[in-house]
């Protein structure tokens, strides 16, 4: 299959290499050369522009930093200059009010579109293994799906448009949580005297267990290698965790949704950041303890 990917950042770059490997023709666009010369190393086509990526393609697959993108994106230079009738992906996170939107005046324009927010970090990215929460109609998931297959290890139909945004930020709003839980209970065990190790072993195949713990230990040396092994780089970085909880915060105001646990975490995260932390990787979080 022809398809144009539009955004080769750290998760777009090996999301586009992952659709070279399943066979696609992949025609790819970035504001950054070196973007552009990772993605013609991995096996894309590049292009100068998105009008000359999209041209042709049987879909379009974007991997964009904010709503206002997104919206320009699609509206300035997919929709109406990719081929009518293209399947149009976004796994971009943003809000779900511009996803709604953005997926109205595709499918008003004569395409099916999904949006297609994603779990699992850059590691996931590189290695094929993300989850992805899709929204859209059932026609537009059936068409989405056997491409993001290629890029995931599980692609679940949330519902209509605008489900996978609601699924990803709810679902990270619970991960700041559990993260925080999490880092305070180790140090918490480690000040009592405790060894965080033994801590690990009892809580894990407990009732503490949950994947922050279990699958994302964040204290080096403890329980899962993780980014804690690694001086907290690479994962899942601080900044794009306070974006997807301001995501939360104003979806749940949009609801009128009572979230006092994620609206402490979103402080707390919103302090971390701004402390110098932009640099690591959430679950450094812990170091504030």
């Amino acid at each position: 299959m022809k398809i144009a990917f539009i955004g080769l950042g750290n998760m777009g770059g090996g999301m586009a290499a992952n659709l070279v490997k399943a066979g696609h023709d992949v025609r790819a666009f970035d504001l950054s050369q070196d973007a552009l010369n990772a993605a013609k190393s991995a096996g894309c086509a590049v292009f100068g522009s998105i009008e000359d990526a999209v041209s042709g393609v049987e879909a379009v697959v974007s991997m964009l930093p904010n709503g206002a993108i997104v919206k320009g994106v699609y509206s300035d230079s997919v929709i109406e200059t990719a081929p009518e009738g293209s399947v149009l992906l976004d796994c971009s996170t943003i809000d779900v009010a511009t996803a709604r939107e953005v997926i109205t005046a595709a499918t008003e324009a004569s395409y099916d579109m999904v949006d297609a927010p994603v779990s699992g970090g850059i590691a996931a990215a590189n290695g094929g293994t993300l989850t992805f929460m899709v929204g859209g109609s059932d026609s537009a998931f059936a068409r989405a799906k056997p491409i993001l297959e290629a890029m995931g290890k599980a692609v679940i139909h949330a519902g209509d448009a605008g489900a996978g945004q609601t699924a990803k930020i709810c679902n990270n709003m619970l991960l700041a949580i559990t993260m925080i839980g999490t880092a305070e209970a180790i140090k918490m065990a480690e000040k009592l005297g405790l060894d965080p190790q033994k801590f690990y072993e009892i809580s894990s195949q407990s009732s503490g267990y949950n994947w922050s713990l279990n699958a994302y230990t964040p204290l080096p040396g403890v329980g899962v290698e993780s980014p804690a092994d690694n001086n907290y780089a690479g994962g899942f970085a601080t900044p794009l965790m306070v974006k997807d909880l301001r995501l939360a915060m104003e979806a749940a105001e949009t609801a009128d949704a009572a979230v006092p646990l994620g609206a402490r975490a979103a402080a707390l995260y919103e302090d971390f950041l701004g402390a110098g932390n932009e640099d690591l990787d959430f679950s450094a979080i812990i170091k504030t303890y």
